[in-house]
This record gives structure tokens, C-alpha cells and sequence, in this order.
């Protein structure tokens, strides 16, 4: 089976599950290190054309990652895209079975029960907070409703103060997300590469945690060592 995916945490997926499956994926696809496969440009502007080309048997999207005009050029094409949606912990779980085994074909992986065992073990503290969660600046957008990131952090005790707004990633300015009255900033490496010296300062006083992106965004292997490193990173930040 050839397999083109347009999602970095389902490349990742696919590619430790049973390398040599993909034939192409994106050029923000990282993980794993040194996957060796063409590069069709990135998630929002994929080379439909090179896509084409490498005649796959299944082309691997996501809702909110990959734009619709795109997905229907390659249906036009003839191929054969398959679209997950993930907002949630669950759904995530139930995406990777649909893409991995009932798309790929493939035996379930040990990686996914692992990540599995790794959520159910996951007591929060009986303290929650409320963080503000910034995925971009210039201008600022934070995490809003429905996120698989909120849903992670939730779980481990930790309540997105936007998550009642009424768009996903709000635009809001950053004297707003001052006065909104969280109790500390989470910051991700991605997709907005948050550092030690690129975004606490905007936050005066407040204690924030910097956060590994691929294990607060990905839905993949890095799922079975999220709870561990993100809550690692929020301890840090005195949670």
C-alpha cells in the first residue's frame, strides 16, 4: 500500500507503525527523524500535482489542518483522501484505529495501548487552574472551544479560560488575555515557537509553563509520553 499523509502527528503514526508505508508526506511532517520520503510543500498549500503523482492508494487529512479545496482536487483525481476529526482525547484514540487499521490496513500498535494505559492513569489534582493558552502572537490567538489541546490539558487539571469562546482560536489583544484572570500561561513550542526568551515576557507576573508542542498538539506516539511531559512542564510552572 502507498500512502501520502498531509498531518504531522498521523505521518509519525503511520511511519513507526510500519515504515516504508509512506511515500510522501508534508514538509512540517518531523517526526520520525530522518523519514525519507518526497516532501509535497506543506499542510495548507499541499503540491497537489506531486501528490497525484505518486499515485497513493490512501491520502491522509485532517479537518482542520488540511482546506477542502485541496482534499477535493485529489478526490477529483481519483483519490482515495480519508478526513479525521480530533477535538478530544477520545476521538483521537478512535481516529488513529480508523486511519492505522481499518485505512492501512495494519494490526493495531503497541504504541496506542500504551497511550491509552498512559491517559487512564492520569489523576489530576484535586486544585484545578485556569490557564490562558496562546498558540500564536503578532497577532495573539489562543486556544479557544473544542481543542484537543484543551481536552489534554483539562485532564490534567488545568482549564482553558477561553474554552467558552465562541471560535476556536480567537484573535484576542494581549491586555484582554492579561485581565482575563488565569491563573498562568501555557506556552507551546508550536505551532507559534513560545520560549524562554519569546512570550513569558508579555505575561508580567504570571507563572507559565513552556510546553512541548507535539505532545500537547500531536495525536500519535507522543501520545503515550504527553501525561508525563506535559505535566512535567506544568509542575515546573509551580501547578
Amino acid at each position: 500500500m502507498r500512502v501520502v499523509s498531509l498531518v504531522p502527528s498521523l505521518t509519525e503514526a503511520v511511519a513507526v507503525t510500519a515504515p516504508g508505508l509512506l511515500v510522501g508526506a508534508t514538509a512540517w511532517c518531523s517526526h520520525p527523524a530522518g523519514l525519507d520520503v518526497v516532501r509535497v510543500k506543506g499542510t495548507k498549500n499541499p503540491d497537489v500535482p506531486a501528490i497525484i503523482g505518486l499515485a497513493p492508494d490512501l491520502v491522509i487529512a485532517n479537518e482542520e489542518e488540511n482546506r477542502e479545496p485541496d482534499l477535493a482536487a485529489l478526490r477529483d483525481a481519483g483519490l482515495e483522501v480519508l478526513v479525521t476529526e480530533v477535538r478530544t482525547l477520545e476521538q483521537a484514540f478512535a481516529e488513529l484505529v480508523r486511519v492505522l487499521v481499518r485505512g492501512c490496513g495494519l494490526a493495531r500498535p503497541r504504541w496506542l495501548d500504551e497511550a491509552e494505559a498512559a491517559w487512564q492513569d492520569v489523576r489530576p489534582p484535586g486544585d484545578r487552574l485556569t490557564a490562558v493558552v496562546p498558540v500564536w502572537r503578532r497577532p495573539w490567538m489562543v486556544l479557544g472551544r473544542d481543542t484537543f489541546a484543551g481536552d489534554l490539558l483539562a485532564r490534567l487539571g488545568v482549564d482553558n479560560i477561553y474554552a467558552g469562546h465562541a471560535d476556536r482560536y480567537p484573535k484576542i489583544r494581549l491586555d484582554e488575555l492579561n485581565a482575563a484572570g488565569a491563573d498562568l500561561a501555557v506556552l507551546p513550542d508550536e505551532p507559534y515557537a513560545f520560549g524562554t526568551g519569546d512570550g513569558p515576557e508579555a505575561f508580567p507576573g504570571l507563572p507559565y509553563a513552556l510546553v512541548s508542542g507535539r505532545h500537547l498538539t500531536w495525536y500519535g506516539p507522543s501520545l503515550a509520553q504527553a501525561p508525563a511531559v506535559i505535566g512535567a512542564a506544568l509542575r515546573a510552572a509551580g501547578r
